[in-house]
């Protein structure tokens, strides 16, 4: 089965490189040190830091394991550099309106950079998918939870470069 490319902004890949390093670098030395200033204390089956620090090492380990994935298969795009700005591509902020002129401010980011209360709709989320090479004018209509909506793309814009 072939996988789809992480698209990923910039910004994206530099968070999640950021929390990389912070994982690596600053917390699991720290809490391999408690550990083995704990394990020193005797008794393992009731030393709570031992115990808890061999959880939160498996933790950090799990999530170093996923962002390291992700990272090999991230492809960087940088909306800044988009070719074509009339249409709706990753990495553009799109203003739409549903059947009761409520409008919504969206920006096309990665999945893994998605962040809906702030407005950042991951690439392969419905709407997302609704809305991929929409130019303004255009009605969409999208299956959600709630049902089906239908929105008009009202403005399009791409981060200057």
């Amino acid at each position: 089965m072939e996988q789809r490319p992480n698209y990923i902004t910039p910004a994206g890949y530099a968070a999640l490189r950021g929390e990389y390093e912070q994982l690596f670098g600053v917390e699991r030395p720290a809490l391999v040190e408690t550990i083995a200033w704990a394990a020193g204390n005797g008794d393992r089956s009731e030393n709570g830091d031992y115990i808890y620090g061999r959880k939160r090492l498996r933790e950090i380990d799990r999530r170093l394991g996923w962002l390291s994935k992700r990272m090999k298969a991230a492809k960087v795009v940088d909306p800044a550099q988009a070719q074509d700005r009339d249409r709706v591509w990753f990495g553009a902020t799109v203003t739409i309106a549903d059947e009761d002129d409520a409008e919504r401010v969206l920006t096309m980011v990665g999945d893994d950079e998605a962040e809906a209360g702030a407005g950042r709709v991951g690439w392969s989320a419905p709407i997302a998918r609704a809305l991929r090479g929409s130019t303004i004018g255009d009605l969409r209509r999208v299956t959600l939870p709630s049902g089906e909506k239908e929105y008009e793309v009202i403005a399009i814009a791409y981060p200057a470069g």
